[in-house]
């Protein structure tokens, strides 16, 4: 079996919704996780609906503070801005990276909270999909270092040039989130990564098989995973209940049917991510679900981490 890498989301909403905004707490975070071991760092993209620190900003601190770490959005939502600005901003980030940045982008999950989104930034969200795909198209020819004009449905620009150009003309990778049949067409056509949550590695080893039918580029499986560990499976239950509620304000039976999502032991959370590794999953990025973060890295990193590695996936 591949070996299999391991990410870890920055708490950013965790720490937003404590009303704790010191945001070198995140940069150490990142520090710490490179030491400890991960092959990435990532943070989540939520201006309105679930407010946290921008994204982009925070992991151009982080590109400073380390020295060899992956880093990455997940997710990062290209609709809500305009593709020359998201451009430059991404380019000026993987130059400040040395070539360590992914681009985990998404179009936003259908929900009230994120429409309400959407319509205060002043962005259609019915059209969000293709604003997406649009976005990606115009970013990939800012990126050439070339003078780039591009005439879509959603943006019409000629003569452009962004400076500085990212570290490769292609620009840094893009995994785009999601499943069902849309989705998976859409990875396909235009993805380097996929980078989906489904609550189950039956569905995540077909869909990532539909993709392979049909990729034009060779695509990185990846997966999102949130996890809760505790040697108490019901105390570890209860804790995911408590943080999942209070991250998306909606009950844990809903958020599981469609997030992968764990509560229970070190060995049996090992064997859980073992079994995506076997149904394809090359990269995983990891988000804690705790109220202390600084501990639940260390354990995750003291007890599961070792785990991986002994069964040969990490």
């Amino acid at each position: 079996m591949a070996s299999l890498k391991i990410g870890y989301l920055l708490p950013t909403r965790d720490q937003a919704v404590r009303g704790d905004h010191d945001l070198e707490q995140l940069v150490e975070q990142a520090r710490r996780a490179e030491a400890l071991g991960f092959d990435s760092v990532w943070a989540g993209d939520s201006p309105l609906t679930r407010p946290r620190a921008d994204p982009l900003l925070l992991l151009s601190a982080v590109a400073v503070a380390t020295r060899g770490i992956t880093l990455g959005t997940a997710v990062l939502l290209p609709a809500l801005r305009h593709p020359i600005l998201l451009a430059h901003q991404i380019a000026t980030l993987d130059r400040l990276a040395g070539e360590r940045l992914i681009v985990g982008m998404g179009g936003g999950f259908p929900n009230r909270g994120t429409e309400a989104q959407f319509t205060a930034i002043g962005v259609s969200f019915a059209r969000r999909i293709s604003r997406l795909e649009e976005s990606i198209e115009a970013m990939r020819h800012l990126w050439s270092g070339r003078e780039a004009s591009f005439t879509g449905r959603h943006f019409d620009y000629h003569g452009v040039t962004l400076a500085p150009p990212p570290a490769s003309p292609a620009g840094p990778p893009i995994w785009l989130a999601g499943g069902g049949e849309a989705a998976l067409r859409r990875v396909a056509r235009l993805a380097d990564g996929w980078l989906p949550y489904p609550p189950q590695a039956q569905t995540y080893a077909r869909e990532r098989a539909a993709i392979q039918q049909s990729a034009a580029r060779a695509v990185t499986p990846a997966l999102y995973a949130t996890l809760c560990l505790d040697e108490d499976p019901e105390r570890a239950r209860q804790r995911l209940r408590v943080s999942i509620e209070r991250y998306y304000n909606a009950p844990l039976e809903a958020i599981e049917t469609v997030q992968a999502m764990f509560a229970g032991t070190a060995r049996a959370a090992a064997n859980w991510l073992t079994s995506y590794a076997e149904a394809g999953a090359r990269h995983v990025v990891i988000r804690l679900a705790a109220d202390d973060h600084h501990a639940a890295l260390e354990n995750f990193a003291s007890r599961v981490l070792p785990l991986l590695r002994s069964k040969g996936t990490a």
